[in-house]
């Protein structure tokens, strides 16, 4: 029987789900970014609001260290343990533990899991179409507009390359 790709019923309305009718979705990257994701609030017809539940197998990072400027995000781990890195500082995550991001915080996050075990977690955050988010590690900036992404090095005066004329 095929997988529904959403909650909606035949009248359009969309209804409560278990969990796991929804199909997870998996990304890895190189050796050190990889997760598993089943996207909740996409499902029961979210639009604003992402809510995601994710896994995160030991040793792995979700993705690169980033801020958002303009979406707010929220994590709250269910099981396992994370490892946050949140500026330059890092914090011991276990089951129960909840952060926020605040858009516009400039202290990249990232999470590993230095456990033993798969971390499980939900992710909670504001669906965008333009935000703009930085990347400290790389010194990337990442415009949702456009989908691309550019230098921050590469950044110029507002009057620059105008003759004034």
């Amino acid at each position: 029987m095929p997988q529904p790709e959403n909650s909606k019923n035949a009248e359009g309305i969309f209804e409560p789900f278990p969990v796991e009718v929804v199909p997870w979705e998996d990304f890895a990257r190189g050796e050190r970014f990889a997760c598993r994701t089943r996207a909740l609030g996409k499902f029961g017809g979210g639009s604003h609001v992402g809510v995601n539940l994710e896994e995160l197998a030991p040793g792995k990072t979700d993705c690169p260290a980033h801020y958002h400027y303009l979406e707010e995000e929220h994590l709250y781990l269910l099981e396992g343990s994370l490892t946050l890195r949140l500026g330059e500082r890092t914090y011991a995550l276990t089951a129960g533990s909840y952060v926020c991001f605040p858009a516009g915080q400039k202290a990249g996050h990232a999470i590993v899991n230095t456990g033993s075990t798969v971390a499980r977690y939900l992710a909670i955050g504001e669906r965008i179409p333009h935000d703009v988010v930085a990347y400290p590690d790389s010194g990337r900036i990442g415009v949702d507009l456009t989908g691309e992404g550019y230098r921050q090095s590469a950044t110029m005066d507002y009057w620059e390359g105008e003759d004034g004329a």
